[in-house]
């Protein structure tokens, strides 16, 4: 019995591509080139950067600690992270290189009671977005013409989502800035096709996700090989691997009778359909696709 229901389904595949991380740079500050200063007192550096600190007068160091009160009341205290000593002959370099995030105060050996202090703010590494293709669902397969609505879900840890960019293949369906995020492309003929979510963070960074789903061409629908065995009713249809089908089953063809007893994705083609036990009387079968979710 044949039956022209159309039914869809994809199938799937993810994968995530990650930034490369950034260069290390270098800092430069001085030391005693401006009285008792260091210049610049603050500087600003990402983690895994360094510090280079260069002499402009004798008798300074850079010594990691922090200085409490202030004149001749100031405290200094080191904590052991650095400390170049306390340096008496120029030129005088100095070098320290940071590996994770924070602020580190420091000051010189001779002359925290005037004031000579600094800091070194080091930013965290910035955290690529987060993005997830949420439909269609990993291992779906679609019957053609195939009408696809593409969903991502996308958040950052450590700033905003700038947009997330949809591609199928290299041809970018569109660039949406705000949430929710998805797009549409329709009738896809017969083939495989791979479907892309780039999420970009407030800093550039940008983070992928990668599904690939197939549209197959629907197979006819027809009931074969009917027969009854052991004291069941089976019979054959053929189906499209992956695409979803009911069955349904009537007495007497009345169009409100029909009742659905069956419903499965098909694993293999031909698929067999067994009812039983079965008694005396009239039955019905007839086969669909469920349309493409």
């Amino acid at each position: 019995m044949k039956n022209n229901l159309l039914v869809t389904t994809a199938a799937i595949i993810a994968c995530i591509g990650l930034p490369a991380s950034g260069r290390a740079a270098t800092a430069n500050v001085s030391v005693g080139s401006t009285l008792f200063s260091f210049t610049p007192a603050t500087t600003n550096i990402n983690v895994g950067d360094r510090v280079i600190w260069t002499w402009g007068g004798t008798f300074h160091s850079t010594t990691s600690g922090t200085v409490t009160g202030s004149g001749v009341g100031a405290v200094a205290t080191p904590d052991g992270l650095w400390n170049s000593g306390l340096i008496t002959t120029v030129p005088h370099f100095f070098t320290n290189t940071f590996n994770s995030a924070g602020t580190f105060p420091y000051y010189c050996l001779q002359h925290f009671t005037s004031g000579m202090k600094g800091a070194i703010i080091v930013a965290a590494p910035n955290s690529p977005p987060s993005v997830t293709i949420t439909n269609p669902a990993s291992g779906t397969v679609l019957a053609a013409p195939a009408n696809v609505t593409i969903q991502a879900n996308a958040a950052d840890s450590d700033g905003t989502v700038t947009n997330v960019q949809f591609l199928i293949g290299t041809t970018s369906l569109i660039n949406t800035t705000a949430a929710p995020y998805f797009a549409v492309t329709n009738n896809l003929p017969a083939g495989d096709y791979t479907f892309s979510a780039i999420a970009a963070d407030n800093l550039g960074a940008k983070n992928t996700n990668t599904l690939s789903i197939s549209v197959v061409t629907p197979a006819s629908l027809q009931i074969t090989a009917p027969q009854k065995i052991a004291g069941n009713f089976q019979f054959s249809y053929g189906v499209n691997t992956g695409l979803t089908y009911i069955i349904q089953r009537s007495t007497n063809l009345v169009v409100s009778n029909w009742i659905s007893i069956f419903t499965n994705k098909a694993a293999s083609n031909p698929t067999v359909f067994v009812d039983g036990p079965v008694t005396n009387g009239s039955r019905f079968y007839r086969v669909g696709r469920l349309p493409n979710p």
